[in-house]
């Protein structure tokens, strides 16, 4: 009986602890309720046939106990028994894999008006470029990475030169507005995730991912890392903020371009006579 009593006490205290538990997502703020709502029906599934599960074993220890002067009688074959477990499963199946396979349909499938934005990880920070006004984002290869150029822009390409470039800073992105995020990795293994976006995706080297969502929310959200990277992984953070058009268009007329950031400095040159000059004198 002690048995049959911790196999119900386990099955009612993990309802309790779901039921009272604090922790929980964090409110959303994207299009993907999608996720959340496949996380749930996955959960309570999973966690009545759980239960099921555990409180069938109660039943069979209290009700095969040990009885003096009684046998079991060994029956290995039960076709009914077979044949309704075979469909309870079958239905079981097909309920956890239908909501996941519509949410993935969604996931790969981006909005035409979508804008595409690229993210680049470098251990241990995230850099970002957005379109110009021609609305593309120039080509780039590892290869031209360097101090002067960190995303690895190519120069040989017209898309490029107006490309905005965001380095090692907070991203801003505008309410309401689709937007397809390249990622690209320049190292190791990372993951670029918003807990509040709920969508992610990997950051493999050597080939660029990708992942969409639609901004409903204006606040500021905390990037993380959700790949182990490396010692300082718990320290790559970032951090991206949903304006209001207004708002948005404020910031991007603040950032440089990459033709701003890759034109030759004439500062020096202009002061080196004066300097020389000076020190004449």
């Amino acid at each position: 009986m002690a048995v049959v009593l911790v196999l119900v006490l386990i099955v009612v205290g993990s309802v309790l602890f779901h039921v009272l538990s604090p922790w929980w997502w964090t409110p959303i703020a994207s299009n993907w309720g999608y996720i959340d709502s496949t996380l749930v029906i996955t959960f309570w599934i999973t966690g009545t046939v759980f239960s099921a599960v555990v409180l069938f074993m109660a039943y069979c220890v209290y009700r095969f106990r040990h009885k003096e002067g009684q046998k079991a009688h060994y029956e290995p074959e039960s076709r009914r028994l077979e044949s309704w477990l075979t469909v309870v499963t079958a239905v079981g199946v097909a309920a956890l894999l239908a909501p996941g396979l519509f949410v993935w349909s969604q996931f790969v499938t981006v909005p035409k008006d979508a804008t595409e934005i690229e993210v680049v990880a470098q251990q241990w920070q995230w850099s970002f470029r957005l379109p110009g006004a021609d609305g593309k984002l120039g080509t780039s290869n590892a290869r031209l990475i360097g101090s002067e150029n960190p995303l690895g822009i190519n120069p040989q390409d017209p898309n490029g030169q107006d490309d905005v470039v965001v380095v090692a800073t907070d991203l801003h992105l505008p309410i309401g507005k689709p937007v397809k995020v390249l990622l690209r990795s320049i190292d190791v293994l990372h993951d670029f995730y918003v807990p509040e976006f709920r969508a992610k995706m990997d950051m493999v080297p050597g080939t660029v991912t990708y992942f969409w969502f639609t901004p409903t929310k204006t606040g500021s959200f905390e990037v993380l890392c959700a790949e182990l990277c490396g010692v300082g992984h718990a320290f790559m953070r970032g951090v991206v903020k949903v304006d209001t058009p207004e708002d948005y268009l404020a910031w991007l007329q603040q950032q440089s371009t990459f033709a701003q950031m890759s034109a030759p400095a004439k500062v020096g040159v202009l002061a080196a006579p004066a300097m020389a000059q000076a020190k004449a004198e």
